[in-house]
C-alpha cells in the first residue's frame, strides 16, 4: 500500500469552508503533482473530498492571534491533511 496526500487550506476551521490553498503529492509515483499545475482547487471544500474517499488525519491546531496582531496576515491557519491508501 502506498500513500497519497491532500493537503487543503480552508478560509475557516470547519470542514465544509471553502478551499482557499491545497498541496498534493503522490506516493504510488502515478502522478506528479507540482505548485502552480492548476487554478481550480481539486475539490469545494473538506468536505467534498471525504465524500470521494480521502480520510481526514490531521487538522491544524486553533491558535488565536495576539492581542494586537488580529489583522497580521501570514501562515494559512486552517490546514488539514487528508490521505488515500493505495496498491
Amino acid at each position: 500500500m502506498k500513500q497519497q496526500v491532500l493537503v487543503l487550506y480552508l478560509a475557516t476551521s470547519a470542514l465544509d469552508a471553502p478551499v482557499v490553498g491545497w498541496a498534493s503529492y503522490d506516493g504510488t509515483g502515478r502522478t506528479t503533482p507540482t505548485t502552480g499545475d492548476g487554478d481550480e482547487p481539486p475539490y469545494d471544500s473538506g468536505v467534498a473530498a471525504l465524500r470521494d474517499g480521502w480520510r481526514l488525519f490531521q487538522a491544524s491546531q486553533l491558535i488565536p492571534p495576539y492581542p494586537g496582531h488580529e489583522y497580521d496576515t501570514s501562515f494559512l491557519k486552517h490546514e488539514f491533511f487528508f490521505e488515500k491508501l493505495a496498491d
